[in-house]
């Protein structure tokens, strides 16, 4: 560990400032030297893939790291402000790093490295340019978390939504291309309202930094202040949408119950963005600071959240398909963070950034087993049971890997094996996501939730009827979540006979292990997590360090002009 630090603040020494072009850069030149290779050259390209994964991972660690370099004592740490252009914010494009951005690409990063690796044993062949359109949609994402103004995180949620029609109907079939209308249709929708949304703003306020924005919200006419809000509601449609949020939520568990496994492991970050944005603009634009305009829309966001949070649960416990699972697991998750956010205390914020680690780690690495699951449940004739209603062109029947594996003196694939270990992994591998996703001690879950719930309980003010519906939500949505998959676990482990063993190739067994890892890792490091949760709340409660930052950013020097014509 010590070394891995070394080598972090070796490549922060090297690359700042430009270290925070990096996450956006890298996937995108990555995707073009893919397409360049063609079809033909796929393995090299799932090697790029993996290397540029991995590569973009060290790089948010080592912004992370930056962030939490210095303190401040007002919560924001170090906020690193790019300005790719050479001007000054509020008139040219800015991209900052501070502890809630870099903590998101970070999450990306790991989560993106990991479905990058299991989609090479076999569902990045079920179809073409798999590998590009994944940097793509890594490149959007990234460049949502750390854009700084409203007009470009419209362009990255368009190139992050561009990448991820693509990746829901990889694979082709039926049932994908019929949830992927409804994805599409949805998310068209969505960006229109984005666009209208940001229009009015900047015709009420003449700016879409997010900086700039907060502090002339502040500063409005009371005649202008009703067109704010009106912008403002439209946005939130539109990135509730997004996140999931009912009731613009129906399209989500189909989708994402359609997708391969990879895809629906990155498919449980697109949720979490339309969160994250939702708290980035409603703390900085809403701020306590902002006058008439404080805390709008509070209300609507709590109880948009507590429904979310309710329907997600009754839909968890009313599914027994593997998939579905994951899928209302993800919607749970969702309105628990938007509940939390709109219960507008720091302590409850702290624990909420905390779950959205765990629970986001968790329900990749779920859709992921559930690819393995299915698979040995029948007898590897699918990888998932809606698979029957359309073959995908690009793979044999079977779902069989490739002839070209290496074989040992004995005939037999190096990788692939049946051991009977197999069946332990899955088991556990179960055990582990269905304690994480319910919220159960000891594990990373149980620890986040405890900390909203000991936010919430300790607040000086009290409990609002709001609070308590949320309490209640929480500890009900878990027990159901308990229930739910512990009789799904029990119909494929237990009551069923285990014709054949599984067969696991260590490029899916890693990715998993990775990731449930990272979640003990949390659970373990939850004092240190934690801290940097509660810091961030800090900060995201009192924006004037963001907003000093990213206005505060000066150009860097260029060439000057001689008398004589030459340049110094």
């Amino acid at each position: 560990m010590t070394g891995l630090f070394r080598f972090l603040d070796h490549l922060l020494e090297l690359g700042m400032p430009h270290l925070v072009a990096v996450p956006i850069l890298l996937p995108l030149f990555t995707a073009a030297l893919m397409l360049l290779l063609g079809e033909q050259r796929r393995r090299t390209k799932s090697f790029l893939s993996v290397v540029s994964g991995l590569v973009g991972l060290l790089a948010a660690l080592a912004l992370l790291r930056w962030v939490n370099a210095a303190d401040t004592g007002s919560g924001a740490g170090s906020i690193g402000v790019y300005l790719p252009g050479n001007w000054r914010a509020p008139f040219g494009i800015v991209l900052v790093a501070d502890r809630l951005s870099t903590m998101m690409v970070a999450l990306t990063g790991g989560v993106a490295f990991a479905a990058s690796i299991y989609s090479t044993s076999r569902w990045d062949r079920a179809g073409v340019h798999f590998h590009p359109l994944l940097q793509l949609q890594l490149m959007g994402l990234n460049g949502a978390f750390l854009t700084g103004d409203l007009f470009n995180l419209f362009v990255f949620f368009e190139v992050m939504l561009a990448a991820s029609y693509g990746l829901l109907l990889h694979g082709s079939g039926r049932l994908r291309v019929q949830a992927g209308l409804h994805y599409v249709a949805i998310n068209l929708a969505a960006s229109s309202l984005f666009l209208v949304g940001a229009a009015l703003l900047y015709g009420v306020t003449g700016t879409l930094n997010m900086a700039d924005l907060g502090m002339r919200i502040a500063q409005l006419a009371p005649a202008d202040r009703g067109l704010v809000h009106a912008a403002a509601a439209i946005l939130a449609t539109a990135f509730f949408a997004k996140a999931g949020a009912w009731p613009l939520n129906f399209w989500l568990v189909p989708a994402y119950s359609a997708a391969v496994s990879p895809v629906g492991a990155v498919f449980a970050l697109l949720t979490k963005l339309g969160v994250y944005t939702v708290l980035r603009l409603w703390t900085v634009l809403f701020a306590p600071d902002t006058g008439a305009s404080a805390q709008f829309g509070q209300a609507v966001l709590v109880a948009t959240g507590l429904a979310t949070l309710f329907v997600g649960a009754l839909g968890i416990v009313g599914t027994q398909r593997l998939s579905n699972l994951a899928g209302f697991s993800v919607l749970i998750s969702a309105g628990t963070l938007l509940a939390a956010i709109g219960l507008g205390q720091p302590a409850v914020w702290a624990g909420a950034l905390y779950y959205l680690l765990t629970s986001t780690l968790a329900a990749s690495a779920f859709f992921l087993l559930i690819d393995m699951i299915e698979r040995w449940r029948n007898a590897g004739m699918s990888v998932a049971p809606h698979e029957a209603a359309g073959d995908a062109p690009f793979l044999s029947e079977d779902l069989s890997r490739l002839d070209d594996v290496n074989l040992d003196d004995d005939a037999q694939a190096l990788y692939g094996r049946a051991i009977p270990a197999g069946i332990a992994f899955l088991g556990l591998g179960f055990v582990g996501c269905t304690l994480l996703l319910a919220g159960l001690p000891p594990l990373s879950g149980f620890v986040g939730k405890f900390a909203m719930l000991s936010g919430l309980l300790g607040a000086e003010q009290g409990i609002t009827p709001a609070g308590w519906a949320f309490i209640a939500l929480l500890i009900v949505s878990g027990f159901l979540s308990l229930i739910a998959l512990s009789r799904t676990g029990i119909r494929h482990f237990w009551t069923q006979p285990h014709a054949t063993l599984p067969s696991l190739p260590a490029v899916e067994v890693l990715p998993v292990a990775a990731l449930l890892a990272a979640c003990l890792a949390l659970t373990l490091a939850a004092e240190p997590v934690m801290r940097h949760a509660a810091a961030t709340a800090e900060g995201l409660r009192s924006p004037a360090s963001y907003r000093e930052a990213v206005l505060g950013a000066r150009q860097l020097p260029g060439p000057t002009t001689q008398a004589g014509g030459s340049a110094r």
